[in-house]
């Protein structure tokens, strides 16, 4: 049983489709189609149910599945830890990032790569969910995003910095004016939230002492781009982390009377899986105090 085969199988159960797995494996159906066959009758047992139509693991497939992916995910682990024996550090390493980090991952990188040459950094942008899911899949090596409501126990996170929310606005707003908003204030506005998979809107929901119904929501977006071209078109409000906004002069966000500061920028690994060395010289860079002070005083 070879372990190209085996990364074979994974794909193909990740599909389902035989023309779909080729294309991802950049081999012909014809090679992906025998190559599996080859497999099966090592096994003794159809892995696949094939139609006209469709493909489907068996039962014997779905037993074979996760013992597969810990074959493959320790085999590369193997590779990558022998390549590091050498004192180099190099290979792919995958980074799940927020919108509130992107100002940050860009300044890491800068330093990163003139330090680390050999590697190459596969950078994933999306929500905290998708993220940790994918991080949980051994999809990703390390994510940077806020630490979550809810705690991942396969989920080590080490915290790089705080901030708070706040109303964001259009700096041409009447309120862009004032120190500090209270709930009286946000009621005569529109209100534009995150919606309620992001981790603003649920740092809001969680941490806000005072009662929030009375709010004038006009809109909901689960998209913090769109949230940030709606207030710099018009006069509306958010909820946001007050990183949000480091891309975008026309903004300011004011504090809000009841909300506290909870927002704790962190970067997240699995437990107890091996940590590739690029992973590890990453790592090092964002808790450098110097780097972290200065890209965080830029951005806010």
């Amino acid at each position: 049983m070879e372990l190209r085969q085996l990364n074979y199988f994974l794909t193909l159960a990740e599909t389902l489709s035989f023309s779909d797995a080729a294309s991802k494996l950049f081999i012909t159906q014809g090679t992906l189609s025998q190559q599996i066959k080859q497999l099966e009758a090592e096994v003794g047992t159809s892995l696949f149910f094939r139609t006209s139509h469709s493909v489907e693991l068996t039962d014997a497939g779905k037993e074979l599945l996760p013992l597969v992916q810990k074959t493959v995910e320790t085999s590369i682990e193997c590779k990558t830890k022998m390549k590091e024996l050498t004192k180099e550090v190099s290979g792919t390493l995958y980074i799940g990032v927020t919108h509130s980090f992107s100002e940050l991952i860009i300044k890491t990188l800068d330093i990163y790569v003139r330090k680390y040459p050999q590697v190459k950094l596969n950078i994933h942008y999306g929500t905290a969910s998708e993220l940790y899911d994918m991080l949980l899949e051994h999809k990703l090596d390390l994510i940077l995003a806020f630490k979550p409501a809810v705690k991942y126990e396969d989920v080590e996170s080490e915290q790089l910095f705080s901030c708070e929310l706040g109303a964001v606005m259009n700096k041409n707003n009447p309120l862009a004016k004032k120190e500090k908003l209270t709930l009286d204030d946000l009621e005569k506005c529109k209100v534009i939230l995150p919606g309620s998979g992001l981790q603003s809107r649920k740092a809001f929901e969680r941490f806000v002492d005072v009662d929030t119904s009375h709010l004038n929501i006009c809109a909901e977006a689960n998209d913090i781009d769109i949230i940030l071209k709606a207030l710099v078109n018009t006069n509306m409000v958010s909820i946001l982390s007050t990183l949000a906004i480091h891309l975008c002069p026309s903004l300011t966000a004011v504090p809000i009377e009841g909300i506290k500061r909870v927002m704790n920028g962190c970067i997240h690994y699995l437990k107890n899986t091996y940590k590739k060395r690029a992973a590890t010289e990453f790592m090092k860079i964002l808790h450098d105090n110097a780097t972290i002070g200065r890209i965080m005083m830029e951005t806010i």
